[in-house]
């Protein structure tokens, strides 16, 4: 399914272009892409898959996790930082080996992660405990706990000592300084539910929060100001960003990929059709390209007082990305 707007038409637009079948079993969560090495990380239950980005086979797997959530790279190419949220750390691992080299305890259960440039720190959002564990990257020891107003989703860093985080419980957006490490704001969000997922236009100053209800909220990242709410697809995760076309992504529960732009009035551009469940996604720009990821499920279980909301079973040996792109 693709849905355009006549906009969109003069472009070409994006469409799924290959699946990379990984297998395996258990649930997932973030993907990051690393333009220059040309990898991508998956984040798959106890385990982070590395796969070629060129070629789509595995490369490497980081293995005897927990249950992983996400992953950060640093600016040198050389560290990367998993957040293993089911044993309450952030494991850091050799980028050319794939091996493990260390772990640093944080709060209850890290969800989000970052490296922040400026300050060469690691920034781990925990999901329960509701703070954040800002890690020193030099010395892979832990130096400041920040308090946060409530549940932390996906963050984002400009660059320039400026942390964001979205607020999942409270609808709004925290503004950190990284080098004091407190908050300098919070910004609430209309007509956003439960925001999720984070992207960050650096040169225009912009975030777009995916929240529930089909919305995207674009907030201007000096002033807190929010300043259009487009129509997305319903049960996002995760957003993203290019920066040379200025177009906003999110990606969807509902098995769509909304495309806004970013440049014009941030209306909806197109509505790509990927796969129920994957609503969570990379951007790469490097090869104008989005990973998402998904598998096939089993029928949903009888809800229960102790789980009223059940998750249907993920089948065995179905997990795959979907790559999308424009040629």
């Amino acid at each position: 399914m693709i849905v355009a707007t006549a906009a969109a038409s003069a472009q070409t637009q994006y469409r799924i272009v290959d699946h990379w079948k990984v297998g395996g079993t258990g649930g997932w969560d973030y993907v990051v892409a690393d333009s220059a090495a040309h990898l991508l990380y998956v984040t798959h239950g106890p385990r982070v898959e590395v796969l070629d980005t060129t070629t789509g086979k595995s490369v490497a797997a980081i293995t005897g996790l927990k249950g992983t959530h996400g992953v950060a790279l640093d600016s040198e190419g050389k560290l990367g930082y998993i957040s293993d949220g089911a044993s309450n750390e952030v494991v850091i691992f050799d980028r050319k080996s794939f091996a493990k080299v260390g772990s640093v305890a944080t709060g209850t259960n890290p969800d989000g992660i970052l490296y922040e440039p400026s300050t060469k720190t690691v920034w781990a959002f925990n999901g329960r405990s509701n703070n954040a564990t800002v890690i020193d990257a030099a010395s892979g020891k832990a130096m400041s706990t920040i308090a946060l107003p409530g549940k932390p989703e996906f963050p984002q860093a400009d660059g320039k000592g400026h942390v964001f985080v979205n607020i999942e419980d409270k609808n709004s957006i925290v503004h950190l300084d990284a080098s004091k490490k407190t908050i300098s704001s919070v910004w609430p969000l209309e007509n956003c539910e439960s925001p999720s997922g984070l992207a960050l236009d650096n040169e225009h100053h912009r975030l777009f929060a995916v929240c529930d209800g089909k919305k995207m909220a674009v907030v201007d990242a000096v002033s807190g100001k929010q300043l259009a709410s487009p129509a997305i697809g319903d049960g996002p995760d995760a957003a993203g960003y290019s920066a040379l076309h200025q177009l906003a992504f999110s990606s969807n529960g509902d098995g769509t990929l909304s495309v806004i732009d970013a440049a014009n009035g941030y209306k909806p551009l197109q509505t790509v059709g990927t796969q129920k469940g994957a609503r969570t996604m990379a951007y790469d720009d490097a090869v104008d390209r989005v990973y998402l990821v998904t598998a096939e499920f089993g029928p949903r279980p009888a809800p229960t007082p102790q789980s009223p909301r059940p998750r249907p079973a993920v089948l065995a040996d179905t997990f795959t990305v979907i790559v999308v792109g424009r040629k």
